[in-house]
């Protein structure tokens, strides 16, 4: 009973966040937010208490690092095998990988295999969440291309969509992970709050997105990806593709330079003024988060410090101190911070997102830029609602 009442507060500590960042509540549904909720919580106890959702995601895991094996033949002709070295790995594993992935989603757009794609399932999930077929359809394309590839399928379509919907787009691809580096995060984390965190991420962020940016589409306010319309040779295509996805590169990676050192230097700064880092205070600051969401109290200042780190650094750095401690952790702790570690939801993100849209609409990129710091407030209310989720079933 007590883990049930521990939920119910953390719920709705959560909803009340949220509905305090909203500034268009007559347009809640809050039909919808239960209905989410309800089938989340069924999904979750399907995925942490069975094996068959943890093959699922297992195999398309291994799908994904197969084409990245693809991507590192171009990477190791041009870099002489420096990233079989481990050198620049990130800029060479990957940042680099984005320019075959993005070749790749052009031959979907130029053989209309993708609008069929963004008709079915987009139209399959508005159903359940009462978004529009693009948000949704986003939310999927998100999870199996990661936050810097994912807006390369929008790029024909991205000056015309609307300041909310590109923030409900923006909001999804900080939310999920990608499912090329699930492999990853499987040597770090137990696999089943890695699977669970992937299902749960993508419904809490329907939920948490409808009380923070509620608005409706209508059929006809909807995009059709199709743009067969536009004449283009099939090379004049892939060559349109293939140096849009080096421009997102490039653009991206300034970003990550200039977030991070100036993160670094805002440690510095609260260090020489207070004697304790940013990423400290954070977790101090995290610490009631923590233990609202389910986290015992005499855990809950570990772990918001390993939160905060997180949300500083990014996901990776945190699941290293996670398995530093988890031993002295109890399982259901284990189990709630892991999945709220399962996501991009931290301070370099909102320069990926930023840089990967502005790589292809410098306008549209400019406005997600606005609002980089809601993006990281809702995204990382995800993260919570997916780990108070996860309390209540382990």
């Amino acid at each position: 009973m007590s883990r049930i009442l521990h939920f119910l507060l953390g719920l709705i500590v959560i909803i009340l966040l949220a509905i305090l960042a909203s500034d268009n509540h007559k347009e809640i549904r809050v039909r919808y937010v239960m209905q989410l909720l309800v089938i989340e919580v069924i999904l979750g106890w399907f995925f942490l208490h069975t094996t068959s959702g943890l093959d699922l995601v297992t195999g398309f895991s291994v799908f994904f690092q197969k084409l990245l094996q693809y991507a590192a033949h171009g990477t190791n002709f041009v870099f002489g095998n420096m990233s079989d070295n481990g050198l620049a790995f990130f800029w060479l594993n990957i940042l680099c990988p984005i320019v075959f992935i993005s070749a790749l989603i052009g031959i979907l757009q130029y053989f209309r295999i993708l609008p069929v794609l963004i008709c079915v399932i987009g139209t399959a999930l508005s159903k359940i969440n009462g978004m529009g077929k693009l948000e949704s359809f986003n939310a999927i394309s998100s999870l199996m291309l990661g936050q810097s590839e994912n807006f390369i399928m929008y790029k024909d379509i991205l000056a015309q969509i609307p300041e909310r919907r590109i923030y409900t787009m923006a909001t999804t691809a900080m939310s999920t992970v990608s499912m090329s580096i699930v492999g990853a995060y499987m040597t770090l984390l137990q696999p089943k709050y890695v699977v669970t965190a992937l299902v749960l991420n993508m419904f809490s962020t329907f939920i948490i997105l409808l009380l923070i940016n509620p608005y409706r589409v209508n059929d006809r306010e909807d995009f059709n990806l199709d743009t067969s319309h536009i004449r283009q040779s099939f090379f004049e295509m892939l060559s349109e593709y293939i140096l849009a996805g080096f421009k997102v590169i490039v653009i991206v990676t300034a970003m990550l330079i200039g977030f991070i050192a100036l993160i670094s230097g805002v440690n510095a700064l609260c260090e020489f003024l207070f004697g304790i880092s940013f990423q400290g205070i954070l977790g101090y600051a995290l610490f009631p988060i923590a233990w609202v969401i389910g986290v015992p109290s005499n855990e809950a200042l570990c772990v918001g410090s390993i939160m905060a780190t997180k949300l500083v650094s990014n996901e990776f750095v945190a699941m290293i101190d996670l398995q530093k401690i988890a031993r002295i952790l109890s399982s259901r702790t284990e189990g709630i911070l892991s999945v709220f570690l399962v996501s991009f939801a931290n301070f370099s993100s909102i320069g990926i997102v930023t840089g990967s849209i502005k790589g292809l609409n410098e306008r549209q990129g400019n406005v997600v830029s606005c609002f980089g710091w809601q993006l990281l407030y809702t995204a990382t209310l995800v993260s919570l609602l997916s780990a108070t989720i996860t309390g209540l079933l382990i």
